[in-house]
């Protein structure tokens, strides 16, 4: 298959690429700079220049493609909301170029917290969950299946881990922990968040694009629930510094997240695409000690 990618330079995207080639297929990737231009021809894919804001380039390298898979959204938390809105139309975008082609699109969300419960790929996305705002704008895609579109959705845990992850939730609490001298925790760490290796997930959004069913809601888990706590204890010991539980105000917009009880389990999803992650757990993945290189 010939695969437009967008974010094909970005954290997912940089193993998403080589996964992808590596099945036989051709892929496209969005670039918005030369540099970023120059590291998608690198890893093997032909860069198609332009960015979220393009609609006719989106639309042409979706209607040149056999299948898209949607990765790029910009995380800068102080700008949310303009964020989801550009989500929004990029998703519409696709699904008009593919409409009544029977070409797959995968979107990306997030894994919802469901209160007392393990969120599960059937459970609706609550409004004030983490996933909640982009899982209002999957829905557009998952709506674009009754147009012909083989639309599918990849929730992502809180935690996407791997060597080289520079920019997560976990390396944003190394970050504090760093410039406070104290591992913080909300309340006891009793709170748990879902993890996936970011190769386990790239895996994940291929045999999505291969073989999903139209409207397919799938969760990207490989760790159901990591206590908060043994995440804050791991970077106590490797820096060296006391793990403390701290206010909410003190970790930003990470404060709720830390609060949150939000496990989910990715049963359905290895049932129907015999998903099964194969690459360390988010612990054993911080304790080879790549976070916490210099």
């Amino acid at each position: 298959m010939r695969v437009f990618v967008t974010g094909a330079s970005g954290w997912i995207g940089s193993a998403l690429v080589p996964e992808l080639l590596g099945a036989g297929h051709k892929v496209m990737g969005l670039a918005r700079s030369d540099a970023t231009a120059a590291a998608v021809a690198g890893a093997g894919a032909e860069p198609v220049r332009g960015d979220l804001s393009h609609p006719d380039t989106l639309r042409a390298a979706a209607t040149e493609a056999d299948g898209v898979i949607h990765l790029a959204f910009d995380h800068d938390f102080s700008r949310f909301g303009e964020a989801v809105r550009t989500d929004a139309h990029v998703i519409e975008t696709l699904c008009g170029a593919l409409a009544y082609t029977g070409k797959a699109l995968v979107v990306t969300s997030g894994t919802p917290a469901v209160p007392g419960h393990v969120a599960t790929e059937r459970y609706e996305s609550l409004p004030d969950s983490p996933g909640g705002a982009r899982d209002a704008n999957a829905r557009i895609a998952l709506a674009a299946s009754d147009r012909g579109v083989r639309s599918s959705v990849v929730r992502l845990p809180r935690s996407v881990h791997g060597p080289g992850d520079r920019h997560g939730f976990v390396a944003r609490m190394i970050d504090l922990a760093r410039q406070k001298r104290v591992s913080g925790q909300v309340r006891d760490g009793s709170a748990r968040w879902p993890a996936v290796h970011v190769m386990d997930a790239a895996r994940l959004y291929r045999l999505a694009l291969e073989g999903a069913l139209a409207g397919s809601v799938l969760h990207a888990v490989g760790d159901e629930g990591v206590p908060t706590h043994d995440i804050a204890e791991v970077i106590g010991r490797h820096l060296n510094v006391p793990v403390e539980s701290l206010p909410v105000e003190d970790f930003g917009f990470l404060g709720q997240l830390l609060a949150t009880d939000q496990p989910a389990s990715a049963t359905v999803t290895r049932d129907l695409l015999d998903w099964r992650p194969t690459h360390p757990g988010l612990i054993d993945d911080m304790e080879k000690g790549h976070y916490f290189d210099a």
